[in-house]
């Protein structure tokens, strides 16, 4: 009896030291998934939301080696009735208003600073669609109409095989994705743990085979589409995102601070929500685009492809809100005004009629209840009507 306690004593030790083991090896991998799961916990998302690289793989896109542009400031500007009501309801974390090429208004709130590198979640896809129109332009793109496999082969036999790259540009591909952020199975939620882990991002889109419908034949928001631009983006110039940003986006605009992106287990941009950058950086780059793609003297993206892109050309409902090439065009929106928008209440809202671009961001918890987008779009209109 006495020899079988001293065999059991050495079996738990022993799988004791591998637990521990195992528990050293994966500790990065825990310690991502841990912070996926408490990511937008109240008591941590402004904090989170200014530090993603804290859980994270992540990877610097250099801002260049010229001069930071100049972002003068002007009078300061009249603020609207309800504002600072609006602000509190929606766990604003900073504002920034240009009128004319001029600051006259910005403000950080909720602990958070001029310095800090706020997430863009999906704002950062406006952002790979100007590098798209660059690159489209430079001649690496034969047509928007071509299939997305024709770059991306590892995509074939997926269920993104015979959509073309104008369907993924205006998220009409018809592939089934469950983006929905609440739910833990969700498609939206997979993807993040896979991002968490260190997983593979080609992989995780060249295993989606379900669809809801023929490409171009109906809208449907899903980020995973804009991953698919991303594998077109480096098939089509055998280089990553984070460098092609880098130099035809990133460097031309003269930043205050250096960008990151998230990343996935093989160094792969998350491009379809994983670009960081200041507030006042974000203006810079709206700026770019109320200026139909020049700045500092510089054509940094074609005009016909702003105009293009942020057009609704996407067939969407006419009650709905519009869609381009990965830029939403507000319902009752005139030409020339159009937003960048990423989920928790992130907004880049250019209206090139009135000179006028806003950056939001923000870490509301309640961005999916019923109205909230309206309102928001309704008290940007406000605060613009008013510089």
């Amino acid at each position: 009896m006495r020899m079988f306690f001293r065999w059991v004593a050495r079996l738990l030790l022993m799988l004791a030291l591998a637990a521990v083991v195992i528990g050293l090896w994966k500790h990065e991998q825990i310690t991502r998934l841990l912070a996926v799961n408490s990511l937008f916990s109240e008591d941590r998302i402004v904090a989170n939301f200014s530090n993603m690289r804290r859980a994270f793989l992540h990877r610097p896109v250099s801002k260049g080696a010229g001069p930071v542009s100049d972002l003068p400031r002007g009078p300061e500007a009249a603020l609207p009735a309800g504002l600072e009501d609006w602000i509190k309801a929606r766990d604003v974390t900073s504002l920034l208003a240009v009128k004319n090429g001029e600051i006259v208004h910005e403000r950080y709130f909720l602990g958070t600073g001029a310095d800090d590198r706020r997430i863009s979640w999906s704002m950062a896809k406006s952002f790979l669609s100007a590098l798209f129109g660059v690159i489209t332009a430079e001649g690496k793109i034969a047509s928007l109409d071509d299939l997305v496999t024709d770059y991306a082969p590892a995509l074939e036999n997926s269920g993104y095989e015979g959509a073309t790259i104008r369907n993924v540009l205006q998220m009409t591909s018809g592939i089934t994705f469950d983006e929905d952020y609440l739910a833990y199975d969700s498609d939206i939620n997979r993807m993040g743990r896979v991002l968490a882990l260190g997983g593979t991002m080609d992989g995780f889109a060249a295993g989606l085979i379900a669809r809801d419908a023929p490409p171009g034949e109906r809208w449907k928001y899903v980020s995973i589409d804009t991953h698919v631009l991303g594998m077109v983006v480096r098939g089509a110039t055998g280089r990553g995102i984070a460098d092609l940003m880098s130099e035809k986006i990133i460097a031309p605009l003269g930043l205050e601070a250096e960008p990151y992106y998230l990343t996935d287990g093989e160094g792969v941009a998350f491009a379809l929500g994983g670009l960081n950058l200041t507030t006042r950086d974000y203006a810079r780059f709206g700026m770019m685009f109320e200026q139909m793609g020049r700045w500092q003297g510089q054509q940094v993206v074609p005009a016909d492809w702003v105009r293009a892109s942020t057009r609704a050309s996407a067939p969407t409902l006419p009650d709905k809100i519009g869609y381009g090439y990965q830029w939403w065009i507000p319902k009752g929106a005139p030409e020339g005004q159009f937003i960048a928008r990423g989920i928790y209440g992130q907004y880049i809202f250019i209206d090139q009629n009135s000179d006028v671009v806003i950056v939001v961001t923000a870490a509301d918890r309640k961005f999916r209840e019923p109205g909230v987008h309206d309102a928001n779009i309704a008290m940007l209109r406000a605060l613009a009507d008013g510089l």
